[in-house]
């Protein structure tokens, strides 16, 4: 933003409990900038991890709802991809609870920085 005097209104990476990109989520939260989450489900990658599935079996929810709500107490915009409707259903599904300060810790605890798409950082302009 040193070169530019526009602030983007919204800024879409990848974000996903295996990589919650804390320095950013903050940076652009003192700038006001909107975070949006691509590929938020990590192509269900997280589907059987433990922590998510335990969190999942407590509130009777599937692990992507459990992912989508910690996005949105993240204040992350998230659009999960899906063209089946009992899913686009099933993604909508998460209104009707709230995990706990303590969920939120344990799914932050699962960042390992793992990328599903290109870094970047990485790349050659």
């Amino acid at each position: 933003m040193k070169d530019s005097h526009v602030v983007p209104a919204v800024n879409q990476v990848e974000l996903h409990p295996s990589l919650i990109q804390q320095e950013l989520q903050d940076f652009c939260g003192a700038q006001n900038i909107q975070l949006e989450a691509w590929s938020p489900l990590m192509r269900g990658k997280l589907n059987d991890n433990t922590t998510i599935l335990g969190i999942a079996q407590k509130y009777g929810k599937t692990p992507a709802q459990i992912i989508l709500r910690w996005d949105i107490q993240n204040k992350i915009v998230t659009i999960p991809k899906s063209v089946t409707p009992s899913r686009i259903r099933e993604n909508a599904g998460i209104f009707d609870f709230v995990l706990t300060p303590d969920e939120l810790k344990q799914i932050d605890s699962l960042n390992g920085n793992k990328r599903i798409g290109t870094d970047p950082d990485k790349l050659i302009f």
